[in-house]
């Protein structure tokens, strides 16, 4: 990693598409798009517009950042895959961040970090405990203050700022709180031939 890091790091964990670059610890550029569709096709378009928008390349990168959940099955997919690519094909580190230490980031430990999750309920990582889907009663009985994510810019360069002091050993893997809520296949079964 030179003097000056440079870490790109993105987001499409809910209906958005965000990224942000940071240069050392100043963000050079950051942006967000909201849209509930589409984020694979804009992913790759959007990153290349923040490195010209924060005067770098590709080969400027010391690492990679990426949001890794909790949020939306395929768009978690989307960008953890991308990261892993990329810093596969530029020989850099990647570092996956998870919503909970976005959510926590720079507060104290009677916060719980609070991520709008579906049906109504929020992911929640009680203090010691696991990931899990939990009711407003819950979360009131927990008595600790709620903090929720910030918007998707911010979202992007607070993962950033997080990944710019990472361990990089491992490379980011989705956190999936729960499983895919896909309709199973209403396609019949292939027939086997003996």
């Amino acid at each position: 990693m030179s003097d000056t890091p440079v870490i790109l790091a993105f987001d499409t964990s809910a209906a958005h598409c965000a990224a942000a670059l940071l240069r050392g610890d100043r963000i050079v550029a950051a942006r967000a798009e909201e849209m509930g569709r589409g984020q694979a096709e804009r992913l790759m378009p959007l990153l290349t517009e923040i490195l010209a928008e924060g005067g770098a390349t590709w080969a400027d990168l010391d690492r990679i950042a990426v949001g890794i959940g909790p949020g939306n099955f395929t768009g978690i997919r989307i960008s953890v895959s991308a990261a892993r690519g990329l810093a596969l094909a530029l020989g850099v580190p990647a570092v996956g961040v998870s919503g909970f230490d976005v959510a926590g980031f720079e507060r104290d430990a009677t916060t719980l970090p609070c991520i709008p999750g579906p049906r109504g309920l929020s992911y929640i990582r009680p203090p010691g405990g696991d990931p899990r889907l939990a009711d407003d009663d819950e979360i009131a009985a927990l008595g600790l203050t709620r903090a929720g994510l910030p918007d998707a810019a911010e979202l992007a360069q607070t993962i950033a700022r997080i990944a710019a002091t990472a361990d990089t050993g491992t490379a980011p893997a989705p956190l999936y709180v729960k499983p895919a809520d896909a309709a199973p296949s209403r396609d019949a079964p292939p027939v086997i031939l003996e």
